[in-house]
């Protein structure tokens, strides 16, 4: 099994995730409609039982034409009442998460699900929510946010940005180069600075949230100069700071010089590579053949005016903005992508096991390492190469990112660790998952606008999670009378029959060793 193979397989096998997991509700009826008078003109959206929504509001100006791979620009004002009662197109994308993906480069849009009722004495926190995908994928529309927007009595924003190739370009000479998608996130940022209060938000307490390559987005932020004073505090959830690009299932960010390169045959799988003005060419280049060339991956570039240091980097020498951050990860985050890969076809046994290993640590001596530390045995190859990916690509980065923050700033940290968590794919997985990738955000949002069947016991955990982000956001500090207690001095682990603080989180997913290989 080779690297190239297994990273062609993994694609296939989110392609299938997502599609499953986030796949739209049917179109509810009609509702009642509401108009709020933004920035750029009068939105229309609707009223359900306890909330609203406006969704499709444009906060950045089309990136077509000319201003495909350019820096995001204030939208035109509108005349009329514009209808904000249903979701934007999602930004290209390959078929997936959203159904036939999209082609649409009309996408810098967002949404905001605010709390029905009387304006409140005071405004309420805003959460700003970046979506996962491997900065390939993922859409706004995905994330319903009505029971953490009710319970906790916030505004939530989620929002759209540019992906893949259209969002991390790089080319010599190009203003923006492999940051673009980044740049869409602060001018979404400085949309809600300047307009939320219209939705009740208060412009002064913004968190800034996201999940997998969302919270990596917000790590970035963290050490981009231009996001200053945009957002107070951060939420990360699976999208640990201090991901390496050598391994292929954590985000993180890569150098320009290798940004361009990426850019360079990009360009030469479109067509353009030998042009004259190769950005010309791009530029007139289809959308759906943009796609069909990109990588499967996407990595923003440092060395580069919106992010001059790598955050990993940055987090490390303490150059980040001063805010408290929430941050954490799940127990089993690799095995949803273990899964995949042995049901495509690649066994996980005692004698496949030194192949598999080096399919994704080329270094002999790291490799040999990995299987002495980790060995399989005939019924548990398959757990054994989940805790491999989730233990050096998630749990063990986490664990170095929240102990570097809290050298500077007040951090809290979980581990989600409810082992019956609602499947996330259909069909019957090769071995049980536990708490993969992404299996919390079911308790945070209804994803796709279609709730998760869930347990008395898991209602009861999706509540407590929700006071808990929520108490964040308003305050700064998760904790409070009616939750068990959260400390800053250990891991809270979240599960429905538990909610306990834990001190062996880096010695159950092998942290030390991992310090060790590098």
């Amino acid at each position: 099994m080779t690297r190239h193979r297994t990273l062609t397989t993994l694609a296939c096998v989110l392609t299938a995730v997502f599609a499953a997991a986030w796949a739209p509700a049917p179109a509810a009826g009609a509702a009642v409609a509401t108009t709020v008078y933004t920035r750029d003109g009068l939105v229309r959206g609707a009223v359900h039982d306890g909330y609203r929504t406006f969704e499709g509001i444009p906060y950045a100006a089309a990136p077509v034409g000319a201003l495909r791979w350019a820096a995001p620009r204030r939208p035109a004002a509108w005349t009329g009442n514009r209808d904000a009662t249903r979701p934007a197109s999602a930004c290209p994308q390959p078929a997936g998460e959203v159904p036939g993906g999209s082609t649409d480069e009309d996408c810098l849009h967002l949404n905001v699900t605010t709390p029905d009722g009387a304006a409140p004495e005071r405004p309420r926190p805003v959460i700003v929510w970046l979506h996962g995908g491997g900065l390939t994928t993922g859409a706004a529309g995905s994330y319903d946010a009505h029971r953490m927007a009710t319970r906790g009595d916030v505004v939530v924003v989620t929002v759209d940005y540019r992906l893949g190739a259209l969002g991390f370009l790089a080319h010599a000479g190009l203003p923006g180069s492999g940051t673009f998608g980044l740049a869409d996130q602060q001018a979404a940022l400085r949309w809600v600075r300047d307009g939320i209060r219209a939705f009740g938000g208060d412009p002064h307490n913004v968190t800034l949230a996201g999940e997998s390559a969302g919270g990596y987005s917000v790590c970035a932020q963290l050490a981009s100069p231009a996001a200053a004073g945009l957002f107070d505090r951060a939420i990360i959830e699976s999208g640990p700071c201090t991901g390496s690009p050598d391994r292929p299932f954590a985000p993180s960010a890569v150098p320009l010089s290798t940004a361009r390169g990426a850019g360079a045959d990009l360009a030469a799988k479109a067509g353009c590579g030998s042009s004259h003005d190769v950005l010309a060419c791009l530029r007139r280049v289809p959308v759906s053949r943009l796609l069909a060339a990109q990588d499967t991956d996407q990595q923003p570039a440092y060395a580069t005016p919106l992010l001059p240091a790598d955050p990993a980097a940055a987090v490390a020498a303490g150059r980040f903005h001063p805010v408290p951050v929430l941050i954490g990860n799940n127990h089993d985050e690799g095995n949803g992508w273990a899964a995949g890969i042995i049901q495509a076809g690649n066994p996980v046994t005692p004698a496949t096991w030194p192949d598999v290993v080096a399919a994704f640590f080329p270094s002999p001596g790291q490799a040999k390492a990995v299987v002495r530390e980790y060995p399989v045995h005939p019924a548990d190859g398959g757990p054994v190469f989940g805790a491999v990916i989730g233990d050096a690509d998630f749990a063990c980065p986490t664990a170095r990112t929240a102990g570097l923050l809290a050298a500077h700033v007040p951090v809290w940290r979980y581990e989600f660790a409810d082992e019956h968590a609602p499947p996330l794919t259909p069909g019957t997985p090769p071995f049980p998952l536990g708490a993969p990738h992404a299996s919390e955000l079911p308790y945070l949002f209804d994803l796709g606008g279609r709730p998760r069947e869930l347990t008395a016991a898991q209602h009861r955990l999706a509540d407590t999670m929700i006071d808990y982000w929520t108490r964040f956001a308003r305050t700064a500090d998760p904790d409070g009378p009616s939750s068990p207690r959260w400390s800053r001095q250990t891991v809270l682990s979240l599960a429905p029959d538990h909610i306990v603080p834990t001190r062996t989180a880096r010695f159950r997913h092998h942290c030390a060793f991992w310090s060790t290989l590098g």
